[in-house]
């Protein structure tokens, strides 16, 4: 019935969808298994893509060539760039999305790769030989062949869902839990865990008074996430806003006694930053209201996603406590609130590449690693799949850089630091966000996304056309200089000194209240060059930008190059840290128990101090 498989993947999620799409892309023959068909790219959560870092993900999953992106432009329904308030660092693009539509435009794009093949059906349990993975078996009790698994099995695995005492297996609301492939891990040696997340109550938005909150319409020039050709913003839905208050937090502690996760029958961890409604309401019972977000979930349909009313809550008190909020006195809950608990596997048994250091040429991607979020799944899906391919074709393994992309943070954080709670990507967790803009993303992973074969030669020109315009007004800015009588009158508007002699342009770009749009707009030669390039807006901010914060820029390349280099000292396989007795014995039980493959991911592992690196520096002899 079935041929030999290169990868077999596990789950068609968003880890799932771009491994698959990325492997069989790259030339290999890949089977997608997945337990509903009619739920590829399921959006079991808040129908929405990017956010605070989650946005410049995205952006970097597009410039390597993955799925995301374009996917999300042609099924979003409002775009907006967030925290453009703050420095261009912390900007980051995000998009509500039509909910159906995603999870067809992701059907459709993998239908449309030729060895990409589907079987529905529940996979629970892998085959081995000689440690090394060549299969799966699954639920109907067939066994398919492959030289490589990739398993992406989302919140599925034993999974439990909670609403009040009630309590039964399944993977969401809806869908059953994958059983039987834990156990079997842990046979083999793996060690899991548990975690919870939630979701909110999803409501009738024909029973919603809209006029009493708050609107939140999108950007006046609505952007993208995808560098591709798809096309900008058409219809657009607003989200709003509105508030909890005392009465509402009232009812729902009257169900505290019937909360699983205040009576324990919840055991996993659930994520510090998006806690669900009575989590909140318990830690922070100073506060008398708690902001919610009523968000649509498509163009054609009256469903709303509540975000901030997450709930584990009896389906009743949920629905009390709802009435009050502004807006709902007259709700129709469609399906309550719920959390659910499910099996993880702590990722520093993974090496950088998504493999497992267990068993050869099986690979964990997503939520099987304890992150949260479609964004963080689709790049651990993105490396895995990419990574399968190259190693079973002899080809070198790929692993981005904490200094060349958040996809870089994210795995080096999983591996090297672990986590005790669903781990959500921050722009804090990034030591250089000024390098790792959304805005610049084609720039510093495009080559690699063409060297794999995942992005076009035409697209790679494009990249480095927008990079040399870029570079042509910057010279320009430090070239020209612009004389007082022309200039003090700008100046004075934006509040800041006169000229009292000529300045080259690019040094009034330093200036915080002087930003690169304001500057072309005032300046008659300036305008004309622009004008006469034709250079985009994008182009335009990024070549401000990189003026305006040019010293933090080389301060971080600085940075960068030092950690570089301790990522470039390699320790050899089978190094046995418990007999270096000059290191401290929590960094040997550390080191031992991780095994890192760098001396730079070493030095990222918690409880191995500088001092520690030095000493193992020096007795494997590296720097000699």
């Amino acid at each position: 019935m079935f041929t030999k498989y290169d990868i077999i993947v596990v789950g068609a999620g968003h880890a799932g969808c771009e491994a698959a799409a990325a492997a069989a892309r790259m030339g290999s023959k890949v089977l997608l298994v997945t337990m509903r068909l009619d739920n590829i790219a399921q959006m079991s959560c808040n129908p929405a893509i990017g956010g605070v870092a989650k946005g410049q993900i995205v952006r970097e999953i597009d410039a390597l060539g993955g799925l995301t992106g374009i996917v999300t432009d042609e099924s979003m329904i409002q775009f907006r760039m967030l925290n453009r308030s703050k420095g261009p660092a912390m900007w980051s693009p995000r998009a509500q999305c039509d909910r159906l539509k995603f999870s067809s435009n992701w059907r459709k794009k993998l239908e449309e790769i030729p060895n990409l093949h589907f079987w529905q059906d529940t996979v629970n349990g892998i085959i081995t030989k000689n440690n090394i993975v060549c299969g799966v078996k699954t639920e109907l009790g067939i066994e398919i062949e492959s030289d490589a698994v990739i398993l992406t099995n989302g919140t599925f695995l034993n999974g439990i869902i909670h609403i009040g005492l009630k309590q039964f297996g399944g993977g969401r609301l809806g869908d059953n839990s994958s059983n039987g492939l834990t156990e079997q891990l842990e046979k083999i040696g793996f060690e899991s865990a548990r975690l919870k997340t939630g979701t909110p109550v999803r409501v009738d938005g024909r029973s919603i008074d809209f006029s009493e909150m708050e609107e939140q319409e999108d950007d006046d020039i609505p952007g993208k996430f995808s560098y591709t050709e798809t096309s900008f913003l058409e219809k657009h839905h607003s989200c709003y806003l509105t508030w909890t208050n005392q009465k509402v937090h009232d009812i729902l502690r009257t169900g505290f006694e019937q909360s699983p996760m205040f009576t324990g029958k919840i055991a996993g961890t659930g994520p510090r930053y998006c806690p669900s409604i009575e989590d909140k309401i318990d830690r922070f019972s100073d506060k008398n209201r708690h902001q919610l977000f009523v968000e649509p979930e498509g163009l054609d349909n009256q469903e709303y996603y509540i975000n901030g009313f997450s709930s584990s809550l009896p389906e009743n008190i949920q629905f009390e406590a709802l009435k009050e909020i502004p807006g709902f006195k007259n709700a129709r809950i469609l399906r309550p609130g719920y959390a659910i608990e499910y099996d993880y596997f702590p990722p520093q048994q993974l090496y950088s590449t998504m493999e497992t250091k267990l068993v050869k040429n099986l690979y964990f991607a997503g939520q099987i690693n304890g992150t949260t979020g479609y964004e963080e799944a689709g790049a651990q899906g993105l490396m895995a799949g990419i990574n399968a391919h190259q190693k079973l074709n002899n080809l070198s393994e790929i692993n981005i850089k904490r200094s060349e992309g958040y996809i870089g943070v994210l795995i080096d954080d999983l591996i090297t630091k672990g986590i005790d709670e669903p781990y959500r990507m921050f722009t804090s967790r990034a030591e250089y966000r000024i390098l790792l803009r959304q805005d610049n993303a084609d720039m510093r992973l495009s080559e690699l996304g063409f060297k794999l074969g995942l992005i076009s030669d035409e697209r790679l020109q494009k990249v480095k056309k927008k990079k040399e315009n870029i570079d042509s007004l910057i010279k320009f800015l430090r070239i020209q200089k612009g004389e007082p009588q022309e200039m003090n009158p700008l100046m004075e508007k934006m509040g800041t000194s006169i000229l009292q002699q000529k300045q080259p342009l690019s040094s009034l770009l330093l200036r915080p209240q002087i930003k690169i749009e304001a500057l072309i707009e005032h300046t008659q030669i300036l305008k004309e060059f622009v004008a006469k390039h034709d250079f985009i807006k994008e182009e335009i901010e990024a070549a401000g930008i990189l003026v305006k914060y040019e010293s933090y820029i080389e301060r971080e390349k600085e940075m960068a190059s030092r950690m570089r280099k301790m990522d470039e000292l390699i320790i050899r396989k089978g190094v046995n840290y418990k007999e270096i007795v000059a290191i401290s014995f929590e960094a040997r039980e550390k080191l031992d128990k991780y095994q890192p493959q760098t001396i730079g991911q070493a030095s990222r592992i918690s409880g191995v101090s500088p001092s520690d690196i030095t000493a193992l520096v020096i007795h494997l002899g590296i720097l000699s």
